[in-house]
């Protein structure tokens, strides 16, 4: 018996019968004759008129651009087009995901204090039905207790040097030189502060870990630009001369999961937990609390053993829906969707935590200021300045009320009928 694995083995009997080896090669080479379509370029600013011309080019080439234009490309959306301008290019319209609520959910937080009602965008069924149930039963225990413990925001450059010698002798210089640094990045925005520059040296090479407060935005956009002015003023200033420097080195963990971010943050800092009476878990989530206790001890070995970072059922389900929903940036789910879900037994009671330590979210500037996305934040009562701490303890408390639900559903065995239910048989 041949010990390749049975699909390899299926797939290749599938090419085959599919291609021909000459037909393989040609199609792999790179290399088509035929010239290509002109690339489709909009007017750096979007207008009803900017859409319309990228349509006309498209339906030169695709005759099946006629039928969707008008679904993506609706009246409304091209009345307010010029909304979109600083968050798109080359727009050609506006994609519409359903959203539906969950809540209200009561958290007793140090910033977000109250009873919300939370948007969710998603094409999950199932999705919502799931976080409501959890918000339910955490809301009629008394509501979630939440904090923001932390936050800064990271950006990496990099510098390469001739040498050891000189990297250090850079490293010096950045020390005695680092409120020159700070005061040069923080000449670039109103609100961001520099709080901290941690080195990293690998030989010649040395990272400059720079963290940042970027008040109520998420802050991306504005430590990449702080960062460059601290950069243009090493290159100015520093007698060390790099070989050369980069502004994103790949050491923040920007839009990844890595383990800095799991240890250190790269964003706000969030834990929120709640003590489930033993009663409500039994009549909300058909389960008992040592069956839940069983299955979570189980779901860290899983956890454990498959080197996730972190040890938690499903955050991104409720970030992905949440931050769409929100206006946030939906890439940085990559980095929120880490931390670690913890349940014990208190007194025959349930208690469940999250700590999530790179919660990416903002209540000002990305995506939060167009048409849908303002009014979803208006609906929690979280738009504008001073609100994203609250924003990110609701966050927090969203994925404990996610980690609820799923933990039940797996424990009570209902998890695939939940699905079949509300997903296939809807």
């Amino acid at each position: 018996m041949s010990i390749i694995s049975h699909s390899i083995v299926q797939r290749l009997a599938h090419l085959r019968a599919t291609f021909t080896e000459q037909q393989v090669r040609s199609r792999l080479d790179g290399r088509v004759e035929e010239p290509l379509s002109r690339a489709l370029r909009s007017a750096r600013r979007v207008s009803a008129a900017s859409i319309g011309r990228l349509w006309e080019a498209i339906r030169a080439t695709r005759p099946e651009a006629a039928e969707v234009e008008g679904v993506l490309a609706d009246g409304e959306t091209r009345e307010t087009a010029e909304r979109y301008a600083a968050n798109i290019e080359n727009m050609i319209g506006a994609v519409k995901v359903p959203v539906g609520v969950v809540g209200p959910v009561r958290i007793n937080g140090l910033n977000a204090n109250g009873d919300f009602i939370v948007p969710l965008a998603t094409t999950e069924a199932a999705l919502v039905a799931s976080y409501a149930r959890g918000a339910e039963l955490a809301s009629r225990a008394g509501g979630i207790a939440a904090v923001m413990l932390t936050e800064g925001v990271l950006r990496s450059p990099g510098f390469k040097f001739a040498n050891v010698l000189d990297a250090g002798l850079f490293l010096e210089w950045v020390v005695h030189a680092s409120e020159d640094l700070r005061a040069a990045a923080e000449a670039t925005t109103r609100y961001g502060r520099l709080v901290s520059i941690e080195p990293l040296m690998d030989n010649e090479i040395v990272f400059l870990l720079c963290r940042y407060t970027t008040g109520d935005a998420s802050g991306q956009n504005m430590v990449t630009i702080a960062t460059e002015a601290l950069c243009r003023h090493i290159e100015t200033h520093c007698p060390i001369r790099p070989l050369h420097w980069f502004i994103e080195a790949n050491y923040s963990g920007d839009k990844k999961s890595t383990y800095l971010g799991l240890t250190s943050g790269r964003g706000r800092k969030v834990t929120a937990s709640v003590t489930l009476p033993r009663a409500l878990v039994e009549k909300y989530l058909h389960v008992s609390v040592e069956r839940f206790l069983d299955y979570a001890q189980m779901a860290n070995l899983g956890a454990m053993l498959s080197g996730q970072l972190g040890a938690q059922g499903h955050y991104a389900n409720g970030l992905a829906a949440f931050y769409i929903a929100t206006g946030q940036d939906a890439a940085c789910v990559s980095e929120s969707a880490i931390g670690f879900t913890r349940v014990e037994s208190r007194n025959g009671d349930l208690f469940i935590s999250v700590t999530l330590p790179n919660i990416l979210v903002g209540s000002v500037g990305g995506g939060t200021g167009l048409p849908s996305q303002a009014a979803a934040l208006r609906l929690l009562g979280l738009q504008g300045p001073g609100k994203a701490a609250a924003l990110a303890e609701v966050v927090a408390s969203l994925c404990l009320c996610g980690e609820i639900s799923i933990i039940g559903a797996l424990a009570a065995g209902e998890f695939a009928s939940a699905h079949r239910k509300l997903a296939r048989e809807r």
